[in-house]
C-alpha cells in the first residue's frame, strides 16, 4: 500500500513512517521541518525511516511542505490509499501564545487535507487528536462520551478538527477515524515535555523541575502502543466515523513520575517545584474500552515500565539526543 503520513518527521509521525516502511509499505512523508524544537531530532526520525526502507521491501519519500498548501497536498493525496494525519502545531503553551497559528495549521490544514482526500477517494484518513479536547474532567477515566470543554486554543483546535473529520465521513462518505492520544512519550520524543526534561536534568546532575505541586496526573502512553493502534486501522473499517481514545489506561502523578525517573538515574538528586503553567489540565486518564472492542487495541507498556525503557534508550542515545534536548 501507498501511505501518506503528514507530520511524518515529527515524533509520532516518524515512528509511524518507520513502522509502515518496515512493514513493506510505500510511505510518503509531508513535513515542514519547522524548528518548533531542534530540527536535528526530526532529522533522526527521517534517518530511522530511511534506514527501515534500506533494510526492507518498503520505500520512503520525504517532501518538505505544509498541509495548508492545497496544491501540494492534492498532488500527494492523489497517489495514496491511506492518510495518517499527524501534522499539527503542537503545544498547549504555544497555542496560548499564538492561537492564530495553531488554528490555521490544525483546523485549516485538516480541512485542506480532507478536501483532497474526498476528491481523490482515499481508502481511509486517520486523524491524530488529543486528550486535550476533554479539558476539565467531569469524571475519570475519560470515555469518548465525556463532554469536550478544552481549556486551551490547542484543545479547541483539536475539537474543531475532529468535527470536520466526522462531518466528512457522515456527509461525503469519506472513511475517517480520529484517535485521541493521551500524552505520548518514547524514543525521539520532542523536548520540553516532562519525560525529556526530567531525564535530561537528572543525567546532568540537575534537579527535575515540576510545574505546580506535582499532584496533577497524566495518562502517559508509550509510542509503540500508539503505533499499534494506527496499524490496526490499515486492516479494518470497524472504526470508520468513530472517535477513539488511545491511552495506557493507567495514570501517574507528575511527582511520582519525577521520582521514578530520578531514582532510576540518581536517587540523591532533589526535586524542585515552580509555578504551574497556563493552559495545563489537572488530570488525564483514558478509558480505552472502545478501542479494545472495535479494533482490538490493548496497551502493552505500563507507565512505570515505559519510563524505565525511555531512560535506558536515552542513555544509549545520549551523545546525540541530549544536546538537542537541552538546546531546544
Amino acid at each position: 500500500m501507498r501511505i501518506l503520513v503528514t507530520g511524518g518527521a515529527g515524533f509520532i509521525g516518524g515512528h509511524l513512517a518507520e513502522q509502515f516502511v518496515g512493514d513493506g509499505h510505500d510511505v510518503v512523508v509531508l513535513d515542514t521541518l519547522e524548528p518548533f524544537y531542534d530540527v536535528g531530532i526530526k532529522e533522526q526520525n527521517i534517518k530511522a525511516a530511511r534506514s527501515a526502507a534500506a533494510d526492507g521491501d518498503g520505500s520512503y519519500e520525504f517532501v518538505e511542505g505544509s498541509i495548508t498548501d492545497a496544491d501540494l497536498v492534492g498532488e500527494l493525496v492523489e497517489d495514496v490509499q491511506f492518510v495518517f494525519h499527524q501534522a499539527a502545531q503542537a503545544g498547549v503553551r504555544a497555542s496560548v501564545d499564538d492561537p492564530e497559528k495553531t488554528t490555521r495549521i490544525n483546523v485549516q490544514g485538516t480541512f485542506t487535507l480532507l478536501e483532497a482526500a474526498r476528491e481523490h477517494g482515499v481508502e481511509r484518513l486517520v486523524n491524530a487528536s488529543s486528550s486535550s479536547v476533554y479539558g476539565k474532567p467531569e469524571y475519570l477515566p475519560y470515555d469518548e462520551a465525556h463532554s469536550t470543554t478544552p481549556v486551551s486554543p490547542y484543545g479547541a483546535s483539536k475539537v474543531a478538527a475532529e468535527h470536520y473529520v466526522r462531518v466528512y465521513h457522515e456527509v461525503y462518505g469519506l472513511p475517517t477515524v480520529s484517535l485521541r492520544y493521551f500524552t505520548v512519550y518514547g524514543p525521539r520524543m520532542r523536548p520540553n515535555m516532562a519525560f525529556t526534561n526530567f531525564v535530561s536534568r537528572c543525567l546532568n546532575g540537575e534537579s527535575p523541575v515540576i510545574f505546580g505541586d506535582g499532584s496533577q496526573t497524566r495518562d502517559f502512553t508509550f509510542v509503540d502502543d500508539v503505533v499499534d493502534a494506527n496499524r490496526r486501522l490499515l486492516e479494518t473499517d470497524a472504526a470508520d466515523g468513530e472517535v477513539i481514545n488511545v491511552g495506557s489506561t493507567g495514570r501517574i502523578t507528575i511527582d511520582e513520575l519525577a521520582r521514578v525517573i530520578r531514582d532510576e538515574i540518581d536517587p540523591s538528586i532533589d526535586i524542585e517545584y515552580d509555578n504551574q503553567r497556563e493552559g495545563d489540565v489537572k488530570h488525564t486518564h483514558s478509558d480505552a474500552s472502545k478501542a479494545r472492542e472495535i479494533i482490538g487495541y490493548e496497551p502493552a507498556v505500563s507507565i512505570e515500565a515505559g519510563a524505565k525503557r525511555f531512560v535506558e534508550w536515552y542513555r544509549e542515545n545520549e551523545d546525540w539526543y541530549d544536546p538537542l534536548v537541552r538546546r531546544s
